[in-house]
């Protein structure tokens, strides 16, 4: 491959990273043919590099996702399945990619959301993670406003955990300046540090990780100018998935609303098992998603005139990665945290100075763990043994080749008061999901979804008669790629 053999073995010649990670962003990009969402600096990044387009993340929540690509291990591995559980209480030796890296020589820095917001993880980084202070988020008015409700929540006997959970509402249209946002300013202070490690002579990992899409989604006025509310298409399957079982979604106020309910204006949405929000709900949410996802590709927009600015396009290799999908509507779900394709598919961007296939689109699985092992290859540094991905590198020569068969998330899940992990397989036509009981080793349930014929997943499969040998090599595939659960 002409692109690795440009990689000298000396630190001084490896390529810089730019490692960008975007929390909550769906495939709702130009670059993945949506286009009614504007994105064009994003867009500009994939018609230079190679775009991902069936790339999937471990599993669909934060800490857990982020933990499995800092690791290039899988969740099981990791032990870390939620949003309370550190790694390094789990895995206090772990190497991560960017300790890797800085064993070569690397100055490795963070910017924003790289791990999840509580554990930052000093080990990582030759600096303490950067996360700017004095950024306004609510407005005055909504900061009163929610302090009001949380009264009456106290007056109305709430415990106090959910009253300090309970934030002010889904959305606000600012009349601010990028800079006055988390990710305007942070975008300001990493072009900073940008220029001073490209002065510093030596090779660099520079992480910028976005909080938004994620919710609130509070962005400047310009970008709600975007967008037309009244033309925003909305989810077509704003249903549950026919013969679905019930722990896929979870108990009534988790799979669908987990974090949606946790915003004053949204506290008593109604349930995905009962109906949908209002029409006017969704093009709330809606557009206040697109407007966040447009605010956030100007930000990508600045790195990358950065890097332009500073003679530094050419040595660097830009990376772009979602933690996780998100759901807008589509069986009835507003938020991530399932197995579903919708929740697991995510964008996934990689440029690399001088490699055939950019600009080019690549339909090969992918998998968020294969980020570790890709760039170690890129950077021409050695692949750790352990990793539990492969390496994307081959597609960046040859976008129509293939480096896996399958690609592989789970979900934990509480249910009528039982443990279960639901491990899943998306194959090239199929998604196959086990429903796996925590005490017993019993698998409770199945999912299977034609993928070809029914990419919404609308209708379970796993029960029909003629789908048994589907089934057997579905389950046989999904195990060589988990360990077996033992009761």
């Amino acid at each position: 491959m002409a692109l690795l053999a440009s990689v000298a073995p000396a630190a001084a010649s490896r390529p810089n990273i730019l490692f960008i990670a975007v929390d909550d962003l769906r495939c709702d990009l130009g670059a993945y043919g949506v286009r009614h969402v504007r994105s064009p600096q994003i867009d500009r990044l994939a018609a230079t590099g190679v775009t991902f387009a069936r790339a999937y993340c471990q599993q669909a929540v934060c800490n857990p996702s982020r933990a499995s690509v800092m690791t290039g291990l899988r969740p099981d591995t990791t032990k870390v399945w939620d949003l309370v559980t550190n790694l390094r209480t789990t895995m206090p030796d772990a190497v991560t990619m960017p300790q890797h890296f800085r064993k070569f020589g690397y100055r490795a820095v963070a910017y924003g959301k790289i791990y999840h917001n509580t554990f930052p993880d000093g080990a990582s980084w030759d600096e303490p993670t950067h996360n700017v202070q004095g950024v306004v988020r609510y407005s005055e008015a909504n900061q009163r406003r929610l302090a009001e409700y949380r009264e009456r929540m106290k007056a109305d006997g709430k415990p106090p955990a959910a009253i300090t959970r309970m934030r002010g509402p889904a959305t606000e249209m600012q009349e601010q300046p990028d800079e006055m946002n988390f990710d305007g300013r942070q975008t300001t202070e990493a072009l900073v540090k940008l220029r001073e490690l490209a002065g510093r002579g030596g090779p660099f990992f520079l992480a910028v990780g976005y909080i938004r899409p994620h919710l609130p989604f509070i962005t400047p006025k310009k970008y709600w100018e975007l967008y037309d509310r009244a033309k925003i298409p909305l989810a077509t399957n704003p249903f549950l998935p026919r013969d679905m079982p019930p722990m896929a979604y979870g108990d009534r106020s988790m799979g669908g609303f987990y974090e949606l309910r946790d915003y004053l204006d949204y506290a008593d949405a109604p349930s995905p098992f009962d109906r949908p929000l209002t029409e006017e709900q969704q093009r709330e949410l809606r557009h206040g998603y697109y407007a966040s996802v447009s605010f956030v590709d100007a930000q990508v927009g600045r790195l990358l005139d950065g890097l332009d600015a500073m003679g530094l396009a050419r040595s660097t290799i830009v990376v772009l990665w979602g933690d996780h999908g998100w759901k807008l509507g589509e069986h009835g779900g507003w938020c991530k945290q399932t197995n579903f394709e919708i929740d697991t598919r995510v964008p996934l961007i990689i440029r690399a100075p001088g490699a055939a296939a950019n600009g080019q689109t690549t339909r090969s699985l992918a998998e968020l763990v294969d980020l570790y092992p890709t760039l170690c290859e890129l950077a021409g540094l050695p692949v750790p043994s352990h990793l539990e991905g492969r390496s994307l590198a081959p597609l960046l020569a040859d976008p129509g080749s293939s480096v896996k068969d399958a690609a592989f998330s789970q979900f934990p899940r509480r249910h009528e008061g039982r443990d279960y992990m639901g491990y899943a397989v998306r194959t090239e036509q199929h998604r196959y999901v086990e429903w796996v009981e925590k005490a017993t080793g019993r698998t409770a349930a199945r999912e299977l979804y034609d993928e070809v014929r029914d990419p919404e997943e609308n209708a379970n499969l796993a029960a029909q008669p003629e789908q048994a040998a589907v089934i057997r090599a579905l389950s046989e595939r999904l195990w060589r790629g988990f360990a077996r659960p033992k009761g």
